[in-house]
């Protein structure tokens, strides 16, 4: 069975447009109650947090009024990163925990995360009883006695704690760092954590206005660290997401680090110190053929899921694997979270730094990356690509063509989870196969299903 509600990340979409309606964020407050598993204590807790949308404090109270409803006492955490909540739903005992962020997305769109009470993502059998609740056409009426909410005080301090006890004090000491935090959720904590370790801050996009969420900065729009790093002589930029669960960096030249050059120092790093369980790196299908073989030469295996970091940490926590994430700067560190934590990746990441004494450039020149040709075109519609014969054709004669030359290459086609999108990627050692190969499937996209590329 197949969920109509949930995708790759939780439910998203536009806000106050089906599903991120009150309505819907009422029912699901009521589902998630009704599917916790009963408790020696009377009530279930359930924590909220949120990114800085201006839609949050819509769903925030609908939400928690569903939770009420059904007798459940909701902790309100406010503005706080994905990882705070995951983290704090496990440390502070309580039986669910809800992220309301559409990540990268912009301020118009907003989605809904659910953690179970270990701080993972609820399962894909919750998630179907969750929707099934909310898509019923009657609910019986709550039984239970009204719960109450109450408001967390101290949210990012015990974040804060959390984080900072990953390194050691004074980790960042002498290091000069441009920080990005997209108008989002790590816009106080963010700066905060890393100036109480030592380093000297330049902060950008800090100041949330409820619609300058990811509005060209962050982690989508890293240039602007880029260039600040330029400015200040500093010896790195941080970049992250709306709610902070990704990161991509400058280096101290500033050079955008790509994604998987990030993760391959990573895992070279972890193996070196010995920490790298099973010697084993977990990544995604769209994840560059040229790290696989770094990897490889330096005998680190590389796993590959779908795309979504969900189902990288669900890889990871089926084989014990303790290191996994995405090309788009989703870092999972296990031994320390749940979920991909920006901040705390920076923090390995300037931890190692200042272990090797070499600047980011130097670590992140640790493989080869193949060119890629990574489009997303806009669909009017998403049928199975293999129903689109015209689409199902081009991908064909592509495959056959790299199957067929004396260059390694692949091609991938999928629909985004989270946006009306497609996305296609071709990628080969011949820049130019890649590129020919790309245009004759976005050519059959355009001709079929698509309205635009971007």
């Amino acid at each position: 069975m197949s969920s109509q509600l949930f995708g790759t990340d939780g439910i998203r979409g536009t806000a106050n447009q089906w599903p991120i309606t009150p309505e819907v964020a009422l029912s699901l407050g009521r589902a998630v109650a009704r599917i916790l598993p009963a408790t020696s204590s009377e009530k279930h807790k359930v924590l909220i947090g949120r990114d800085t949308r201006l839609s949050g404090d819509m769903l925030e109270a609908a939400i928690t009024s569903g939770l009420i409803s059904e007798g459940s006492e909701v902790i309100l955490a406010g503005v706080a990163p994905t990882p705070a909540i995951a983290h704090l739903t496990q440390s502070l005992g309580c039986d669910a925990g809800i992220m309301l962020t559409a990540s990268h997305n912009p301020y118009q769109d907003n989605g809904i995360k659910i953690f179970g009470a270990d701080g993972y993502k609820l399962s894909d059998e919750q998630e179907l009883a969750v929707e099934a609740i909310i898509l019923a056409e009657k609910l019986d009426d709550p039984t239970a006695e009204l719960g109450s909410s109450s408001t967390l005080p101290d949210t990012l301090q015990r974040y804060s704690e959390f984080a900072q006890n990953a390194v050691s004090a004074n980790a960042l000491s002498g290091l000069k760092i441009v920080l990005d935090c997209a108008n989002g959720a790590a816009h106080e904590v963010g700066p905060t954590i890393f100036k109480q370790l030592g380093a000297e801050v330049i902060s950008l996009a800090t100041s949330p206005d409820g619609k300058n969420i990811n509005q060209n900065c962050g982690a989508l729009h890293p240039e602007h660290a880029a260039k600040a790093v330029i400015e200040h002589g500093a010896h790195i930029g941080i970049c992250f997401d709306g709610d902070a669960d990704r990161v991509i960096f400058c280096d101290e030249a500033g050079q955008v680090i790509d994604g998987d050059s990030m993760l391959c120092l990573c895992a070279k790093a972890l193996k070196t110190q010995g920490k790298l369980k099973h010697n084993t790196l977990v990544a995604t299908i769209m994840s560059n053929l040229g790290m696989r073989d770094s990897l490889a030469a330096d005998g680190i295996a590389l796993e590959t899921t779908g795309v979504g970091d969900r189902l990288v940490l669900e890889r990871m926590r089926e084989k014990g694997y303790n290191l996994g994430g995405e090309n788009s700067g989703h870092i999972i560190y296990a031994d320390h979270a749940t979920t991909g934590d920006g901040i705390m990746s920076a923090l390995m990441v300037l931890s190692l730094m200042g272990e090797k004494s070499q600047p980011l450039s130097q670590l992140a020149n640790c493989m080869e990356i193949y060119p890629q040709v990574l489009l997303a075109l806009a669909v009017s519609e998403k049928p199975p690509i293999d129903t689109v014969p015209e689409l199902a054709a081009a991908i064909a004669t592509a495959e056959a063509t790299f199957d067929q030359s004396e260059y390694t290459g692949r091609v991938l086609v999928r629909y985004s989870g989270t946006e009306r999108k497609i996305r296609v990627l071709t990628e080969c050692s011949d820049a130019a196969l890649a590129q020919s190969q790309a245009d004759l499937i976005v050519a059959a996209i355009a001709a079929t299903i698509g309205t635009s590329a971007s």
